[in-house]
């Protein structure tokens, strides 16, 4: 998946230089070494295309990170979180650029991964909600939240102002902007939802888009069973990773009011709603379906993956462990006792 946890590795990691370049893997790559994507490789280009920091993209980029890929692309460096990424047979995929020198690395953010979002996904399926002792919800509550590793398991974002900052583009709208509201749930940011704003974007010369998030209580209300998925806070980062996106009302009413678009300084006429054609017919609800339909691929590739990076965690201990016996021990030897006659 491409979620704000990407988002915010890419920010991170643009603020390291001046020009960012991501690589891409394709599907079959990613169905070898992890397991079953969840976004089209084709969806992912474009996803990460709409991330604000990134200039450019590498599409079919290789899984492992090489220094001949680095000087392909005139790359001095390379970056990635702080969580580790493995091959099939489980080796570092940032090995070699590790040992030259040429690899950073930038904060993980944590309460969110792949895998925790596919493990939300899975669990909605049941009434997890109420029936919290049913065995079916234990089942996958033990698939997917674990986390025995520290890289894989279910956890729990927590919101702070300075992550919005971070993301916040902090511009007021100009004189000669057109200011555009859109307001919606925008759950599982994928897309169909950039495929929107981008439309939307080119609905003006000078757009100043800003996005209303409803609330969590909202969203359930309208959508039902156990939506969003994401919850406002998550969403706020996801939406406002867009490049196409000024501002975020966070917490937006359902209902667009005259007091909501006065605030906005809109113009107070009638008429100035449009409806605005994606041209994509992807929603959250049929991300959902992709993974109900591949559950047991996705419980297997979760366990998989948990399974790699624990053998990874151990083996480092081990070799910590072995340095820790292998350090010199200094010994204070005390000299024979003498005495000085005066």
């Amino acid at each position: 998946m491409v979620h704000y946890g990407h988002s915010n590795q890419l920010r991170q990691a643009k603020a390291m230089g001046d020009y960012l370049i991501v690589g891409v893997h394709t599907d079959s790559e990613i169905a070898k070494h992890k397991g079953p994507p969840v976004f089209t490789q084709a969806e992912r280009y474009k996803m990460v295309r709409a991330i604000k920091w990134v200039d450019e993209v590498v599409e079919g980029a290789p899984y492992v990170t090489t220094l001949e890929t680095l000087d392909k692309y005139n790359c001095d460096f390379c970056v990635h979180g702080d969580d580790i990424t493995l091959t099939v047979d489980g080796k570092d995929t940032y090995e070699e650029v590790k040992k030259s020198g040429r690899y950073r690395e930038c904060k993980r953010t944590q309460g969110v991964s792949t895998t925790d979002l596919v493990g939300r996904m899975l669990l909605m399926t049941k009434a997890h909600h109420s029936n919290i002792d049913s065995s079916d919800y234990q089942q996958h509550t033990d698939n997917f939240g674990k986390g025995h590793s520290p890289w894989t398991g279910v956890s729990q974002f927590l919101q702070t102002s300075q992550k919005i900052i971070q993301f916040a583009s902090g511009q007021e709208p100009q004189p000669g902007d057109t200011i555009i509201y859109v307001a919606g749930a925008f759950d599982l940011f994928h897309i169909g939802h950039v495929d929107f704003l981008e439309a939307v974007h080119k609905l003006a010369e000078k757009p100043y888009i800003i996005v209303g998030l409803h609330f969590d209580q909202e969203v359930n209300r309208y959508k039902g069973k156990n939506y969003p998925i994401m919850n406002v806070h998550e969403r706020t980062l996801s939406v406002l990773a867009c490049r196409y996106v000024s501002e975020v009302v966070i917490g937006a009413p359902f209902a667009v009011t005259k007091d909501l678009i006065d605030h906005f300084k809109e113009p107070r006429r009638i008429g100035i709603l449009r409806t605005v054609d994606s041209g994509n017919s992807l929603t959250t609800d049929a991300i959902v379906q992709r993974i109900i339909k591949n559950r047991l691929l996705f419980e297997a590739r979760n366990q998989k993956k948990e399974a790699k990076e624990i053998a990874v965690i151990q083996a480092m201990k081990r070799k910590e462990e072995e340095k820790t016996k292998e350090r010199p021990q200094a010994v204070l030897q005390k000299g024979p006792k003498t005495s000085t006659i005066n």
